[in-house]
């Protein structure tokens, strides 16, 4: 094992003491990408299998957000998610430690089973409206959830504007893109439809939905808040989409209002200027794109 190897086993034994106690022999270790901002490594003891995710950049809090988000949806019983099993820092390292998700053979029901599943957690409502009690993550992103009672008005505010400010003040985007957006503000309340909040995944791709023991889905990395239903399904949408059985499901559970399709892009503007902001202007002409059709 070289010098380097050594050390991680050491770093992730360490880990494994301080949250689980005696641990017994790791049997086996395998390495993983935890996003695109950590590392994380899906360990086997004696005693059973764990996950454990740490950070390599600068992004403090981002592990206790989502522990809190983790233990948010487990508390609704709709959708099942990892438990936590500790979170904390070592060596400079913030990590967090997870139950691993056994895997089985995805059920012919899986996607129907999912639909009706995430329209339960998204009949899961707040008087406060709209936003969460601490800000939290997407991907390395700082997602800012102060409440709002009014849903199109924090996504505006909360969602596209702060990404938006966020990318001009590191020149991401120029004035002509931002004076864009300022325009599709003020359009933004007569499309979007108002709804009553409902708690989200908030990162919801294939990338986050695992087949569990049961070959049923199990959620992941979650970017929860209380907001827009329709935002969540439109941001399955982003990297190919889901099975047709999974919207069906949804809509038969809890309908979503007419004219839904004709809003994705709107919707789908948050997590581009998202990845504008992380990952570079790549993703630009699709924004412009999507701005076009809004304003001409």
């Amino acid at each position: 094992m070289s010098q380097q190897s050594q050390e991680q086993y050491q770093f992730i034994e360490s880990i494994l003491r301080q949250n689980l106690g005696e641990i017994g022999i790791i049997e086996d270790f395998q390495f993983f990408y935890g996003g695109n901002f950590n590392l994380a490594v899906r360990v086997k003891l004696t005693k059973g299998e764990y996950f454990i995710k740490w950070n390599q950049g600068d992004h403090q809090g981002l592990f206790q957000a989502e522990s809190k988000n983790l233990a948010l949806i487990a508390s609704t019983n709709t959708i099942p998610v990892p438990q936590v099993l500790g979170v904390g820092q070592l060596d400079e390292k913030e990590y967090l430690v997870m139950e691993c998700i056994p895997s089985a053979e995805k059920k012919e029901n899986y996607w129907s089973d999912f639909g009706i599943k995430l329209a339960h957690l998204h009949q899961t409502t707040t008087s406060q409206g709209h936003g969460l009690d601490y800000d939290n993550f997407i991907g390395a992103a700082k997602q800012v959830n102060t409440w709002n009672l009014q849903g199109v008005d924090f996504f505006i505010q909360n969602r596209l504007k702060y990404q938006v400010d966020t990318a001009l003040y590191h020149r991401k985007i120029d004035g002509i893109t931002n004076e864009a957006f300022e325009k599709l503000y003020d359009k933004i309340p007569s499309i979007i439809p108002n709804e009553q909040s409902a708690l989200i995944h908030g990162d919801l791709w294939s990338g986050n939905a695992m087949v569990n023991q049961h070959g049923l889905v199990s959620l992941v990395d979650p970017s929860c808040y209380f907001g827009l239903r329709e935002a969540e399904i439109a941001f399955t949408t982003m990297f190919g989409g889901f099975e047709k059985e999974f919207y069906e499901a949804y809509h038969e559970s809890f309908p979503i209002l007419k004219g839904f399709h004709e809003r994705i892009p709107l919707y789908n503007l948050y997590p581009l200027m998202v990845h504008v902001n992380l990952f570079g202007e790549g993703y630009l002409p699709a924004v412009n794109k999507i701005l076009d059709t809004y304003l001409t």
